[in-house]
């Protein structure tokens, strides 16, 4: 039975993939900092290993490869999908909001990816998937930090992609683009959410369960020559570049 281990799998994308993998059979350990979140997850998926740990501490990450190698004995996939998000303006964006996120969007999938590199290279070779950000592949306001994490996010990515190949390692990236998960309803405005529809050629928030879907395909067999690839998920956000809704009127 194949392995995979989550990370920011309490909810949203992480938990959506979590229950992919399990409906496909695979045996899953989901990792998150929030406890409380993660006690509904342990009754949610009773046969998931539940890993409270933070990516971003050193001593976390070690403790999650125990847990795994004691709990499964291999991995066959690991999903780095934790991150924080903070928007503001960059002159209000002081040093210490800039490390938050830095420390968990590019800090974790480093240390993390790191300290299962044996486990992954063991039986022939595992998956990796980086979850990154239509935000990290063209800017936007008020993501100075979140955006050059989720770039920087993409550039590890083939970093890893191109060294940890040699190990039989594939090692790829999701860039979800707008995503209806409960947080980003609950603070994106009528305008907000008309403007996204406005720019994207789907005309519509993606789902949570189709970026999943885009990650299970990634950590599977079926893309078995595929490695050092940025898959955007993105309802053809990225393809629209600029975009003046006024000449689509």
């Amino acid at each position: 039975m194949k392995t995979a281990l989550i990370t920011g799998a309490a909810r949203g994308i992480g938990l959506a993939t979590a229950r992919g993998l399990i409906a496909e059979g695979w045996q899953v350990a989901v990792l998150d900092r929030d406890s409380a979140e993660l006690a509904k997850v342990a009754e949610l998926l009773p046969d998931a290993m539940v890993i409270d740990a933070d990516v971003s501490v050193p001593a976390d990450v070690e403790r999650a490869v125990s847990q795994i190698e004691a709990g499964f004995g291999r991995l066959d996939g690991l999903v780095n999908n934790a991150g924080v998000a903070d928007f503001g303006p960059i002159r209000e964006t002081t040093f210490e909001r800039w490390r938050r996120v830095m420390e968990t969007n590019l800090d974790g999938p480093f240390l993390m990816t790191q300290a299962f590199t044996d486990l992954l290279a063991a039986d022939g070779g595992g998956a990796v998937v980086n979850i990154t950000s239509i935000s990290g592949l063209r800017a936007s306001t008020l993501r100075v930090a979140y955006g050059t994490s989720k770039a920087a996010l993409a550039q590890l990515t083939l970093q890893q992609a191109v060294e940890l190949g040699e190990l039989g390692i594939r090692v790829n990236a999701v860039a979800p683009g707008p995503v209806a998960t409960k947080l980003a309803m609950a603070v994106h405005s009528p305008e907000i959410i008309a403007a996204y529809h406005d720019a994207l050629p789907l005309n519509r928030y993606g789902k949570e369960e189709e970026v999943a879907a885009a990650i299970t395909f990634l950590l599977s067999d079926k893309a078995s020559f595929v490695t050092g690839q940025i898959l955007a998920a993105d309802g053809g956000f990225e393809a629209t570049g600029i975009g003046l809704p006024a000449l689509r009127d």
